[in-house]
């Protein structure tokens, strides 16, 4: 009998594309759609506001897409292959181009008339302001 090592980190490791192979076997797994790459994205609250921020390096500011609609803010975009003018023959490749497509749905204490965003080296910046309902209060004791 050969004792073998067990490795939790390993099972861990394939998890997501055990996820992704469940759900295509229903048609509803990631793949099915349109996206090519999923930019990063941290979304952080402060006491004031919602904050996206979305890594889209290589990308010219008119090239994105922010929506907000039914509490969803939605990113939208394609990032263009360059063009290869020269004659190398690449042998590993990472940086990914195409269309994207990243969904966050949000509470419905915003004020979606002033969300704000910028984009500066590679970095989407969106501010969502809360309302004043969902801004934390504190209450005296008597």
């Amino acid at each position: 009998m050969t004792l073998v090592r067990w490795k939790p980190q390993r099972n861990l490791m394939s998890l997501p594309d055990s996820i992704d192979r469940f759900f295509d076997d229903f048609g509803l797994g990631w793949r099915h759609f349109d996206s090519v790459w999923h930019p990063s994205v941290d979304v952080s609250e402060t006491e004031n506001s919602y904050e996206v921020k979305a890594d889209l390096p290589g990308m010219k500011k008119d090239e994105i897409k922010i929506s907000y609609q039914d509490n969803v803010l939605t990113l939208t975009g394609e990032k263009s292959h360059e063009e290869k003018k020269d004659k190398k023959n690449y042998h590993h490749v990472e940086r990914a181009y195409g269309k994207f497509q990243r969904s966050f749905r949000l509470p419905k204490d915003v004020k979606a008339d002033q969300i704000k965003a910028s984009y500066r080296n590679g970095v989407l910046n969106i501010e969502i302001p809360k309302a004043e309902e969902a801004k934390p209060k504190e209450i005296s004791v008597s």
